[in-house]
Formats: structure tokens, sequence, C-alpha cells
């Protein structure tokens, strides 16, 4: 496991720790490395769940013609669907019209339940960056989404967890193949984090390690096997993934 400790855009440093700073903490090994010459596996691969939350942003909602939720329209991704930076997310053959959503993750840090929305933050972990890839024709055609955004490969997490940071007003950008495809910020949303730690945990109890995708804004769009989707949360940092056929 690696930690970011240093050195400037572009040649950063990373420290080699052992353990788990969600369960039992962390000791640094001594030992660091060229972030360039290791390679990042997503940050948290949650022992539960990925919460996502949809239509959490106005525009996104009215670009794919629905109306906005009078509350927070959740769903379950399976913690198998989550991959780490570069790696690859595979277009199944069962879907012909797979699409990114480029998405602020939040980390839960601690086990908890009916979390007031002012007490949020003494539960979550830290903030990373997230794609909740989707298949689109299958989440019409099923009515309800647990296929569209549960196969293998659709939840990158990444680079890395920023323990200190403001969610209430980050910038969100998504490119496909360096073209801009997403911009906006979580300034937007219609549930900010606080309310989505306190409405998920009021009938669900959250696990260290699980993971809430907060939604997208407007943007998305379609994916082809080639295609190289980046997305990136100011504050966090970057997460590119290709995508590439299952076969």
């Amino acid at each position: 496991m690696y930690g970011l400790v240093g050195g400037t855009e572009g040649d950063e440093i990373v420290a080699s720790v052992v353990g788990d700073p969600l369960y039992q903490g962390v000791e640094l090994t001594g030992e660091q490395y060229s972030l360039a010459d290791v390679r990042l596996l997503a940050p948290v691969i949650p022992r539960s769940k990925v919460v996502g939350v949809g239509r959490n942003y106005a525009a996104h909602a009215a670009e794919l013609g629905h109306d906005v939720p009078a509350e927070p329209l959740v769903f379950l991704k399976p913690n198998t669907s989550v991959i780490g930076p570069l790696d690859p997310i595979v277009y199944p053959s069962l879907s012909s019209n797979v699409h990114y959503e480029g998405e602020l993750a939040v980390v839960i840090g601690r086990i908890c339940r009916d979390v007031p929305a002012a007490r949020a933050g003494d539960v979550i972990f830290g903030y990373t960056v997230a794609n909740d890839v989707t298949a689109r024709d299958l989440q019409e055609k099923d009515g309800q989404w647990t296929r569209a955004k549960g196969f293998d490969s659709f939840c990158p997490l990444g680079p890395w967890i920023e323990t200190d940071l403001d969610p209430s007003d980050l910038q969100i950008t998504t490119t496909l193949n360096g073209e801009p495809r997403q911009d906006s910020t979580t300034g937007l949303m219609l549930n900010a984090v606080p309310a989505l730690v306190a409405y998920i945990s009021s009938f669900m109890t959250l696990l260290p390690g699980d993971v809430i995708a907060t939604g997208t804004p407007e943007g998305v769009g379609p994916m082809k096997s080639g295609d190289e989707v980046s997305v990136t949360v100011s504050g966090i940092g970057t997460l590119t993934n290709r995508v590439v056929d299952r076969d």
C-alpha cells in the first residue's frame, strides 16, 4: 500500500505503508518511490457495498428526460464492480450503450447508523473519484438498475483518497479521448454530502470502507471499445480508464 507524501505535480512521491487505514491503521516502511514507478490499485475495495445516488443534479435528470426525485434516489453497486486507475472497463456483450458518469465518491470511515447531517463529517474517512459506468439500454429495459450498473469493472475508483477536503464546491470534469464531456460542480448537487450520509444511514448501516457515489452532473454519454475516459475532481485528482471488449 502507498500514500502520497510529496513531490511536485507530475513527479509525486509515494511512501510504502503496511496495514489498513480503515481498520487497524498503517505504519510507514521507510521506502519511497516515484508515483510513475508504481501501479495504483483502487484506493478502497468495499467489503460491504457501494451506494449510488441517481439524479442528484437537476441538469442530468433533465438530459435523460426524468423529473427530479423528491428524495435521494439510491441504488447499490456490488463490490465486484470496483476497479482502480488504468484498469480496463470491460464492455459487456449484453449492452450496446455503455455510458461514463463522473462523480465525487465518499469513503465511510466508521460503522454508523442514523447519522445527523451535522455530524456526517465524523463518519467520513475521505473522498475519491468515481466513474459510475452504466449500461443505459439495460437500465431502460430492466426498469431497475442492478444489472445496468453492476457489471464487473463498472465502478472505477481512484486515484487515491483525500482525507482533508471540503466537498461542497468541487469541480467535476470528464473527458473522452481528451475531449471535454462533463464540467460542473458539486455545489449543484440537489442533496449535498451531509444530507446523503444522513439519508442513507437512516435505513441502512454504513460500514468502514463503504463508498457513496454522489451522482453525476450533465454531459453523460456513450463509450466504445478503445476509448479512454478520465474523470477529474478538484482537490483530489484524475481517474483514467480505457474501455476494452470482453472477448
